[in-house]
């Protein structure tokens, strides 16, 4: 599990490193607003914890941003106990959660495979992007009434483009998420699944089909953009 985590008070950031190392959690730390807005926009995190009182960017001005940028990674907010209408604004900004400083490590772990829980329950069993239509349920591509046949693989990589459209993907993301292991950096498997998908995804164009085009972004990776 990867956690992005926002925190500028470097004990308590120190002290949820700390508690989640023995939990099989990776914790990207940034301190200050302005790197965590940058890092929370570029990257893919299965849990954001975002202190509401930083310099540069506050808490609630990233999570009002990422949840425009469409965004809907589950975010926990941790606020001072006083701070009662930053906490009601957040929860109406989107935020899924909220911890009262201070709290035990165990009750943040607690709150945290709660949301995992909640948001694997809800997340979109169909995505649409264009007139692209994936049914994660019935391992199916659909394009205006037209089937789309992909191996497991291909489905798994065109899923997490579409989770994500507009947004640049690196190599490195892709290769962790669809094939789940460390591969060596200069493989080219991902360049040859992508190509792969463009083939089939090409052949609905030439029956007149309008399909999103996969994009190579130069050195970085792919993305995905709709029509």
């Amino acid at each position: 599990m990867k956690i992005l985590l926002v925190e500028d008070e470097q004990k308590i950031a120190d002290f949820i490193c700390e508690g989640m190392q023995t939990k099989n959690v990776t914790v990207t730390h940034c301190a200050d607003g302005n790197q965590g807005y940058e890092v929370a926009s570029k990257n893919t995190f299965d849990i954001i914890i975002l202190d509401i009182m930083l310099p540069g960017r506050d808490g609630l001005d990233i999570l009002r941003s990422i949840r425009q940028m469409g965004i809907d990674t589950p975010v926990i907010l941790l606020t001072a106990r006083n701070e009662l209408g930053d906490r009601v604004q957040g929860l109406d900004m989107g935020a899924d959660d909220y911890l009262a400083k201070p709290f035990y490590v165990e009750e943040l772990n607690a709150r945290i495979q709660a949301l995992l829980r909640r948001h694997a329950g809800t997340q979109q069993h169909v995505i649409e992007v264009g007139s692209l239509q994936l049914d994660c349920i019935n391992r199916s591509i659909n394009c205006q009434g037209q089937s789309v046949e992909l191996t497991s693989r291909e489905f798994s990589l065109l899923e997490y483009l579409m989770r994500s459209p507009n947004k640049v993907l690196t190599r490195g993301q892709l290769l962790e998420h669809v094939w789940g292991y460390d591969f060596d950096p200069c493989t080219n498997v991902v360049d040859v699944c992508i190509k792969r998908i463009r083939r089939k995804l090409t052949s609905l164009e030439s029956a007149g089909k309008m399909v999103g085009a996969i994009e190579s972004v130069r050195g970085t990776g792919y993305r995905l953009s709709p029509r």
